[in-house]
C-alpha cells in the first residue's frame, strides 16, 4: 500500500500534549492518527461523539457564571471588577473553564 502525506494545523500547546500523550501510550502521534483514520473509514462514524450545546445551554452557562461573580461581590470575595475582567470571566465560562 503506498504512503502519502498529510498536514494537520493544531495549536502548538495541544500537540505538544498529544505528542507527550502518545509517547506514554507508546505510539508516535503519526500512528495514533493512523488509527484514528481507520476507526472511522472501518465505522463510518467519528469514534466519539460529538455535540453542539443549545443556546439554552450556553445561555444557561453564561447566567450561572454571572450569578457566581455576582455573588462573590456580594459576599466581598471580589472587591471590584474592571470591565475586562468581567468580559474575561464571561469568555472562560462560555469556553467552559
Amino acid at each position: 500500500m503506498s504512503q502519502t502525506a498529510m498536514t494537520i494545523r493544531m495549536d502548538s500547546d495541544l500537540k505538544m500534549q498529544f505528542d507527550a500523550l502518545c509517547d506514554e501510550f507508546g505510539m508516535s502521534t503519526n500512528t495514533a492518527f493512523n488509527i484514528f483514520a481507520r476507526t472511522v473509514v472501518r465505522k463510518r462514524q467519528i469514534p466519539f461523539i460529538i455535540e453542539a450545546p443549545t443556546k439554552e445551554d450556553v445561555a444557561a452557562k453564561g447566567k450561572a457564571a454571572f450569578d457566581e461573580i455576582r455573588g462573590m461581590v456580594m459576599r466581598g470575595e471580589i472587591p471590584s471588577m474592571t470591565l475586562d475582567e468581567i468580559n474575561e470571566e464571561i469568555r472562560l465560562a462560555r469556553e467552559g473553564k
